[in-house]
């Protein structure tokens, strides 16, 4: 496998200042963009501003890269996926390590949190991995066909293993020596998610290359709240994962090669973080996406139980020994926000009508041993 420095921001092979009128233009048919902000809000609706405003016939591929977020679903529950608690503590990641002019903050900020307005299942972003976004025409959609276009390119680069599994994710294989009978080990690269309107159709994934973060990930990922919860909406599908070993920069150069070579070549257009805030109707979805109403409250119907139910009948990890015998609490929420409380052991009546996610100190609603552990469980007021 070929090896490569971590995060770059080296020179593309061709390079054209962007031009938020080309976007639309009819003639303007194969189009390709390199983002150089880190910001995964003013990304994620650059993204969205090229689905909503370039040609129907267009073809247009997306490169970007993301400061340290989780990154859930349009329809997941952040209180099941995600462990909330651990995105304000930036102790917990590995440091940044890159010489990008805008990282130096990275390491301070933590881990955001972001829903974006696709569907799939949770991914965690930073420095060492590279999004990749095409957006076409919905005749010319397939859920593999982009997916391909990128092993193509990791195998350029000497990762002989790369391939597309059913799943429509990319995976490594580890082949064991040939005097081995150990089956071979294979790992996830890169998830995809997909959304689809009339007139364009968009496919988009992340493919870890060189994160230093890779044994953190869990720590990010496992929610306290998952035994005690039950949610509509998607899962996410844990898998094994580990780093590429390729460089941004060669990775960012091979996919454009292959998208060229699918569609035709064409400038690359380097994307300044000034470049996209000039665009009202991006900084229009950024704030949106921003905004705690749309992390939060975007969340289908779930119900959390501290003890089995009819309707969920999981078995309970035991509760700390602080907490009394006699806890029993069962909370509906709705759009993030209670809709009904009961229990044994608790006093419920302050929850009615509470947004989880506005709740600076549980202690304050049900008691100080509860809510000691409630606000482990589902974390403190998002900053």
């Amino acid at each position: 496998m070929a090896s490569a420095p971590g995060p770059s921001s080296g020179p593309l092979h061709r390079r054209r200042h962007f031009s938020a009128e080309a976007v639309a233009h009819p003639t303007n048919r194969v189009q390709i963009y390199v983002s150089r902000s880190h910001d995964p809000y003013l990304n994620l609706s650059f993204e969205h501003y090229l689905l909503q405003k370039s040609h129907p016939d267009s073809v247009v591929l997306l490169l970007y890269t993301n400061r340290p977020c989780v990154v859930i679903g349009r329809n997941q529950n952040p209180w099941l996926e995600v462990a909330l608690s651990a995105l304000h503590r930036p102790e917990l990641l590995a440091p940044s390590g890159t010489d990008h002019a805008d990282a130096g903050d990275v390491d301070a900020l933590g881990v955001q949190l972001v829903r974006r307005r696709s569907g799939g299942g949770t991914v965690f972003h930073d420095l060492g991995n590279v999004n990749y976004s095409v957006l076409c025409p919905p005749a010319a959609f397939d859920r593999d066909r982009h997916a391909l276009m990128v092993v193509r390119a990791l195998r350029s680069l000497g990762v002989s293993t790369a391939r597309v599994n059913e799943r429509h994710d990319i995976v490594l294989d580890d082949v064991p020596p040939d005097n081995d009978n150990t089956p071979p080990s294979t790992f996830k690269v890169s998830g995809s998610a997909y959304k689809l309107t009339r007139l364009r159709s968009l496919h988009h994934g992340t493919c870890l290359l060189s994160t230093p973060n890779l044994d953190r990930v869990g720590r990010f990922l496992r929610s306290p709240a998952a035994p005690y919860l039950k949610a509509r909406g998607v899962d996410s599908v844990r898998s094994p994962i580990r780093n590429v070993g390729v460089g941004n920069a060669a990775f960012e150069e091979a996919v454009i090669a292959e998208f060229g070579a699918l569609y035709g070549n064409v400038d690359v257009e380097t994307v300044t973080t000034r470049d996209i805030q000039e665009i009202p109707d991006v900084m229009r979805g950024h704030d949106e996406l921003k905004s705690l109403d749309w992390i939060y409250t975007q969340t289908p119907q779930f119900t959390f139980s501290t003890r089995p139910t009819v309707d969920d009948p999981r078995p309970r990890p035991p509760l700390p020994d602080y907490l009394s015998r006699d806890l029993d609490l069962s909370i509906t929420a709705r759009h993030g926000q209670i809709t009904e409380a009961k229990g044994a052991g608790i006093e419920t009546s302050a929850l009615d009508s509470v947004y989880l996610h506005k709740v600076d100190d549980w202690r304050t609603l049900v008691g100080e041993s509860a809510g000691s552990w409630l606000n482990g469980v589902f974390g403190p007021r998002p900053c």
